[in-house]
This record gives C-alpha cells, sequence and structure tokens, in this order.
C-alpha cells in the first residue's frame, strides 16, 4: 500500500530523508518549509535546501509564515495526506495540524531519546563528550519529542568530530530508519514504544554566548567546546585584542617519559608553548590543551605551524575570553 504523505522539514539535515520518500513506493504528496530568506551582501532570496530539492522534483510547496492560520490548515487538508513527516521543520506544530494526516505524524529525532529532546540535540552530545548518539523515529505529540518511539539506530561519535561531522552522518542515517517505519504504518504493522519519561533531558538551544572560551574550565571541556560549536556559533577567544576562532584541538599530554609542563603560578589562558606545531594553553586544573588550527578574525584559517611562524613570541601571552 502507497501512503500520500506530507513532508515538513526546512535545512540540509532533512534531505536525505526527503529524497529516500521521493525513491519509495510512497507518494510525497507536498513539502513545507520555512519561508525562503535573503542571504549575502546582495540579499538575494535563497531557497531552503528541501524547496530546492522539491522544486526538482516538482512536487508542491508550501511556506507558511503562521502555521495556525486556518488557510495554511486548509491548504494541507486539500493535499489529502494519509501521514505527516517531521524532519528539523524548526517549528512547534499545532493539535490542528497534526490532527490532519489519518495517521498522524511521525519525526526523524537526532537523538537516543529520551536523551536529548529539544532544538540542539547534536550539538548538546558533543559538547558533553558522548561517545555516541543517534536517530530515533517518533511520533509527533503535543508535548516536546515525547511521543512514543518506532525505531532507533546508533552512532559512535569519535573523539575529534564536529556537531558538523556528526549531523551528515545522522542525516543519512535518518533517512534509511524512516522509509522502514512508513513501510510498516502502511502494512498496520508499525510497533510503538513510550519511552521512559523519567529519562528525559533537554537540549536547549545553542546561543552564540556559549561560543566564549572559558579557560578555567579543563582542557577537555574546552576541546568539545570548540567540536561542538561548529559549524555555529564557533568557539573564540581574544589575544592582544584580536579575537581567534579555535577550528582544532586536542587535550595534550607529555610524551611517554617525556617533562611536564609546570603550571604554578601561571593563570588559565596562558600560552606555555608556542613553537613549531605545538601551540599549548594552560586551561583550568592544571591541564593543557593543544591548539591545532586557528581562524584569526576576517582571515583564512591556519595551521598552528602557520598561525605561530607570523607571530613571533607568544608564549607567556595570555588569552582573554
Amino acid at each position: 500500500m502507497s501512503l500520500r504523505v506530507v513532508f515538513f522539514g526546512t535545512p540540509a539535515f532533512a534531505v536525505p530523508t526527503l529524497e529516500a520518500l521521493i525513491r519509495s513506493r510512497h507518494q510525497v504528496a507536498g513539502v513545507i518549509s520555512q519561508p525562503d530568506r535573503p542571504k549575502g551582501r546582495g540579499q538575494q532570496l535563497l531557497l531552503t535546501p528541501t524547496h530546492v530539492v522539491a522544486a526538482r522534483h516538482g512536487l508542491p510547496v508550501l511556506q507558511p509564515t503562521k502555521i495556525r492560520e486556518e488557510g495554511f490548515l486548509q491548504a494541507i487538508r486539500a493535499l489529502h495526506p494519509d501521514l505527516g513527516v517531521v524532519v528539523a521543520f524548526g517549528r512547534i506544530l499545532p493539535d490542528a495540524l497534526l490532527a490532519i494526516p489519518r495517521l498522524g505524524m511521525i519525526n526523524v529525532h537526532a537523538s537516543l531519546l529520551p536523551r536529548y529532546r529539544g532544538a540542539a540535540p547534536i550539538q548538546r552530545a558533543v559538547l558533553a563528550g558522548d561517545t555516541e548518539t543517534g536517530v530515533t523515529i517518533m511520533r509527533v505529540e503535543t508535548e516536546l519529542d515525547a511521543g512514543p518511539m518506532f525505531s532507533k539506530a546508533t552512532l559512535p561519535i569519535p573523539p575529534d568530530a564536529t556537531s558538523g561531522d556528526v549531523e551528515a552522518k545522522l542525516a543519512v542515517l535518518g533517512a534509511e530508519l524512516l522509509v522502514p517505519v512508513v513501510d510498516a504504518l502502511a502494512e498496520g504493522r508499525a510497533v510503538e514504544t513510550p519511552q521512559d519519561h523519567s529519562q528525559a533531558t533537554h537540549a536547549a538551544k545553542i546561543t552564540k554566548d556559549e561560543g566564549v572560551i572559558d579557560w578555567r574550565r579543563p582542557a577537555g571541556v574546552i576541546h568539545n567546546q570548540v567540536r561542538g560549536l561548529q559549524p555555529w556559533p564557533l568557539a573564540s577567544a581574544r589575544l592582544r585584542g584580536t579575537r581567534y576562532v579555535v577550528r582544532g584541538t586536542a587535550v595534550w599530554l607529555p610524551p611517554s617519559g617525556g617533562p611536564l609542563i609546570s603550571s604554578e603560578g601561571v593563570d588559565p589562558g596562558t600560552i606555555i608553548r608556542a613553537r613549531g606545531d605545538e601551540f599549548l594553553v594552560l586551561c583550568g586544573e592544571g591541564t593543557v590543551l593543544q591548539i591545532r588550527e586557528v581562524q584569526p578574525e576576517g582571515r583564512r584559517t591556519m595551521t598552528a605551524r602557520e598561525f605561530l611562524a607570523g607571530h613571533g613570541h607568544l608564549e607567556g601571552s595570555r588569552f582573554e575570553s
């Protein structure tokens, strides 16, 4: 049996799932995305990633500014959907909208629910230093990300992976997981498992202020901040009045049998070694962060060696937040 599906999604993360649905036996009756926005110096109107895909396949596109208006609800009803699929749409859907498809709506959520309900599950997992995450296909209900689950798949998080790296892999994983659930719903054999609400955690929206590096925190925490906030808002600090985006880091450990670095009387944020590839900064609890890539404001990203070659003597200088 083939279902008529309305697809709610906006960013690049939603594209693999939309394309998988288009390739499936089901019919995508319409694509609903956030409105296209002007971008760049010329403020040219830029289509959302899902709008681009829909246009390529000749699918109807709706881009409402208000999703509670009766006119929009009527437009969805006119599509006669059997099912709604939601992937990073960017808005909370009202009950009146959820009630339109006869089989309800399901969501591709980028975490292993009930952990990380909310707007930023991928970034929060990386910021926390988690070693794995995943995708959950769940039913959309009024309470945020609290509906019963149809399917889950896990994904390891490598220690140097950024949020952007993890997001790209989860987008593909979510697409692979979604279509079998739609098939099961079409055939009346889908199984829904309630979430354990006592284990729920909230993944709050990322703010720009979270990009400021606090060197009093341990090096491992700062390393996770650097990779967790890519591609936005990026982790940064000031040195000699200039803002620098820190793009690549590692927690520094002395070579086996090698000398330790004395931190006695040295403030966190102080550059304690700056030569060759070794760009080392003292952090909280006596830990040391190695900066591998750095981007001066308004310039390209540089390796530590490139950066240090052009900045003279930096040892003893201190990064500011």
